[in-house]
C-alpha cells in the first residue's frame, strides 16, 4: 500500500474509533425521480408519499440505532417501499407490454464488495430480499426470470400470486402507453407519466460499513425482456468502503456510464489523493469535508453526463463518514435521510432541502 494511502487509512480509522463517532450511523432513501410537481400532486397523495418515506426511514434507522447492519437497514427500508403502491417496486410496479410485472433488484456491501441481484422476478414479494439471498447464499451475482423465483422458493422467501402486484393506476398507465405507441412507428421506451418510481436505500452502520440497494418494476410497456440499470452492479447500485449509491432514471444511460461505480470510485480516489499531515481531529475533519464535497461533485457530474446522453434521473449517496446526499436533474425526487445526530429530512420537490 502506498505510504500516503496507508497514512490516510490510519487517520480515518483513528477518527472513527473515537468515542464521539463510535455509534455514528446514517441512512438515505429514494422513491424515484421525474416530473414531480406541486400542481400535479393532490394533498392526499403528497401526504401518503411523505408518510411512506418517513416509515422507510424509521424502519431502517431502528435497525441502525439498535446496532444492526447496514444490509439489514437497507432491506428494511426498501421492504416498506416495495409494499407501498405509490412506488414502482414490488406492489404497484409498472406493467410490461405483455401486461405482466417484471421485478428487478440489487444489493451490495461496501467493505467486502459482495453483491447480489435479480432481474425479471414475478412471484417474490420482496425482490430486494431475493437479491440479498443471491449475494449471501449462492455463488452468483445475478439471477433472472423463472430461475430467480425458483431460487427464492428454495430459500423460503415469501411468494405471491402475480395479481398481488397489480394496481389500477399502473395498468391504466400501460393502456395509455399502448394507445400512444399504436400511433407511432415504433414504441419508445419512455414511462407514460415520465416518473422513475424505482426505490433505493444506502446505509452506514455503527461499524462504518456502507451498503446500498435498489428495487424497481422497470419501465411501463417494456418489451423483449428489457432490463434496466437497477439490477446492474455499478450502474444502478454500488458500494465500497468510501461510498454507496442507488440510482433512478433512464436506465440505459446509467448502464452506459456505470453511474453508481463512477461516483464511488471517484470518491475513493479523492480519499487516496488527500494529503494528511497528522492525526489531529482538525485534520480529519478537513479531510472528510473535502471527500464529502468531492462525492457530491462526482454525483452532479454523473447526472450531467446522463443528461448529455439524452437521459435524466437522480442518485442518492453516502460518503465515507456517512454524510447523506442526492443529485437529480428532474423537477422532483422522492427522497429522505436520517442520521444518528437526529437530523431527518423528507423531501419531494426540487426546491426543498
Amino acid at each position: 500500500m502506498p505510504k500516503a494511502v496507508s497514512i490516510l487509512a490510519t487517520c480515518i480509522a483513528l477518527a472513527l474509533a473515537t468515542p464521539a463517532q463510535a455509534e455514528d450511523w446514517s441512512l438515505v432513501i429514494h422513491g424515484g425521480a421525474g416530473t414531480i410537481q406541486r400542481e400535479n400532486m393532490t394533498p392526499e397523495r403528497e401526504a401518503e408519499i411523505r408518510a411512506a418515506l418517513d416509515a422507510a426511514l424509521e424502519a431502517g434507522s431502528n435497525v441502525l440505532r439498535d446496532g444492526g447492519s447496514s444490509l439489514d437497514a437497507v432491506t428494511a427500508a426498501i421492504n416498506i417501499l416495495e409494499d407501498d403502491p405509490n412506488f414502482n417496486a414490488g406492489r404497484g410496479a409498472v406493467f410490461t407490454w405483455e401486461e405482466t410485472n417484471s421485478l428487478d433488484a440489487s444489493i451490495m456491501r461496501g467493505d467486502t464488495l459482495a453483491a447480489g441481484a435479480v432481474a425479471g422476478a414475478s412471484r417474490t414479494r420482496h425482490p430486494i430480499d431475493l437479491a440479498r439471498k443471491v449475494m449471501e447464499e449462492s455463488p452468483h451475482v445475478l439471477l433472472s426470470g423463472e430461475g430467480a423465483d425458483q431460487f427464492a422458493r428454495e430459500k423460503g422467501l415469501e411468494q405471491v400470486d402475480p395479481s398481488y402486484f397489480y394496481t389500477q393506476e399502473r395498468y391504466d398507465a400501460l393502456v395509455r402507453f399502448k394507445a400512444r405507441a399504436m400511433q407511432e412507428e415504433e414504441a419508445r421506451q419512455l414511462d407514460v407519466d415520465y416518473k422513475f418510481g424505482t426505490v433505493g436505500a444506502v446505509a452506514m452502520d455503527q461499524d462504518g460499513v456502507i451498503s446500498a440497494g435498489t428495487s424497481t418494476g422497470g419501465m411501463t410497456g417494456k418489451r423483449w425482456g428489457r432490463i434496466g440499470d437497477s439490477p446492474i452492479i455499478g450502474a444502478g447500485t454500488y458500494a465500497n468502503a468510501s461510498c454507496g449509491v442507488s440510482a433512478t432514471g433512464t436506465g440505459e444511460m446509467f448502464i452506459r456510464l456505470s453511474v453508481a461505480y463512477r461516483i464511488c470510485e471517484g470518491s475513493a480516489r479523492a480519499e487516496e489523493a488527500s494529503p494528511v499531515s497528522s492525526v489531529r481531529q482538525e485534520a480529519i475533519a478537513a479531510l472528510m469535508d473535502e471527500v464529502n464535497s468531492q462525492t457530491h461533485t462526482n454525483a452532479d457530474l454523473a447526472i450531467d453526463a446522463v443528461g448529455q446522453l439524452g437521459g435524466s434521473g437522480g442518485v442518492i449517496f453516502l460518503s465515507s463518514d456517512g454524510t447523506p446526499g442526492w443529485s437529480f436533474d428532474t423537477p422532483g425526487m422522492y427522497r429522505g435521510s436520517v442520521t444518528s445526530g437526529g437530523e431527518k429530512v423528507v423531501s419531494i420537490y426540487g426546491d426543498e432541502e
